[in-house]
């Protein structure tokens, strides 16, 4: 019943859905605001002012997204997670994690990403995931004590992830960092300025600080 109503609030005109949301849903969406014809229902919404989601885009079983000023998630991107209500022993061994995304100001996620939140992914600001096919993955099973695991997953500010990549539980990009087209990041790295590339990825290049990329002072890229 719960699926079949959301449904049918996600067919609503954008004035009168987000009326819907904001009213009875308790999500907190911006007047300038807005969601696509996208099935998004985690328990809480924020969305401030500008943020947008297109068309086609599926978020379920999250506690929170967060999404700051200006900043997009395109089309057909899937964002799932794990609910801390699941009545289920999974990740019973982690009363701490936060099945959430979280999005700074200016900020862009592009098409066709899988963004598994059953713990937090933490994408800062002015940052691009870019092109397409990229995953994010909180959890996966731990083969030593048999049972599923989870870690968060951070995105400094104006990071630069390029297309195909794969970000396991626990790594860290720093800020003012590029993880290069097919890259496998899967540690936590602090080196900010730098090129990250490869499976596994790892350090190659500094990269230098008149890029013209980091200096934005809107998320927008001409």
């Amino acid at each position: 019943m719960k699926v079949l109503l959301n449904l049918v609030v996600m067919l609503l005109p954008w004035w009168l859905r987000r009326l819907v949301l904001v009213t009875f849903y308790k999500y907190d969406i911006h007047p300038t605001a807005r969601i696509g014809l996208s099935y998004i229902y985690p328990r809480h919404l924020t969305m401030e002012a500008g943020a947008t989601i297109g068309h086609l885009n599926v978020a379920i079983h999250l506690e929170s997204i967060r999404m700051g000023k200006n900043c997009t998630i395109s089309q057909r991107n899937w964002i799932t997670g794990f609910p801390l209500s699941a009545a289920s022993r999974h990740f019973s061994h982690k009363p701490g994690r936060r099945p959430m995304l979280v999005i700074g100001d200016e900020s862009a996620i592009t098409k066709q990403h899988h963004i598994d939140c059953t713990d937090c992914v933490t994408i800062g600001r002015f940052v691009t995931i870019a092109g397409y096919g990229s995953q994010f993955l909180t959890h996966s099973i731990d083969v030593y004590k048999n049972r599923q695991d989870c870690h968060p997953i951070s995105i400094g500010d104006y990071c630069f992830v390029g297309t195909g990549v794969k970000v396991l539980g626990g790594a860290v990009l720093p800020p003012y960092s590029v993880l290069a087209a097919g890259a496998v990041l899967s540690k936590s790295y602090s080196e900010e300025w730098t090129l990250y590339a490869g499976v596994p990825a790892h350090t190659v290049k500094e990269i230098p600080r008149s890029a013209a990329y980091f200096s934005r002072l809107e998320g927008y890229v001409y």
